[in-house]
């Protein structure tokens, strides 16, 4: 059985129906792109999640497919910010509660503002961190939503697949 992380237990506690995936972690390439050609799932259905930070040092969540970037014209409009921009790794654990590889829209430190990448609509399950490197979450993007009190809006650069 994979091992219960913090963001789990939440979805137990919510009663929330999830299967936790584990995977070995290749500290040479965390990103989710990767893992989702390691597992053989549809990159798109294993979606990162992205701290930002807007011009009035509001800190926002952007989730959104593994093999896309976001647009942060997009973003700072679905937030109704003048700006946001990427906060400096050095800072994702002291925000979020989570390391680089493992940070999970549930279950941070506190929550932000939260935005879905639309496209999650379009899958029964999706999957994202679940807070520890080497495993996922994997749900149905309207519980994710729920759960973290998101919106769902168009985050996607055009132009930008991996």
């Amino acid at each position: 059985m994979a091992e219960k992380t913090n963001a789990s237990r939440i979805l137990k506690s919510h009663h929330i129906q999830h299967n936790v995936i584990d995977f070995e972690v290749d500290i040479e390439d965390l990103s989710a792109a990767h893992v989702a050609a390691k597992l053989g799932i549809n990159p798109v259905q294993i979606l990162k999640t992205l701290v930002l930070q807007n011009s009035e040092n509001q800190y926002l969540v952007a989730v959104i497919p593994s093999n896309y970037h976001v647009d942060l014209k997009k973003m700072a409009k679905a937030s109704h910010s003048k700006k946001v921009e990427m906060i400096p790794m050095k800072d994702l654990l002291d925000v979020t509660g989570y390391l680089r590889g493992g940070c999970s829209p549930v279950g941070m430190k506190k929550q932000y503002p939260t935005y879905i990448e639309e496209s999650a609509q379009l899958f029964e399950k999706i999957c994202v961190s679940a807070g520890k490197r080497g495993f996922l979450l994997q749900l149905k993007p309207e519980d994710l939503k729920n759960l973290i009190h998101a919106e769902y809006v168009d985050l996607l650069e055009i132009n930008t697949k991996r």
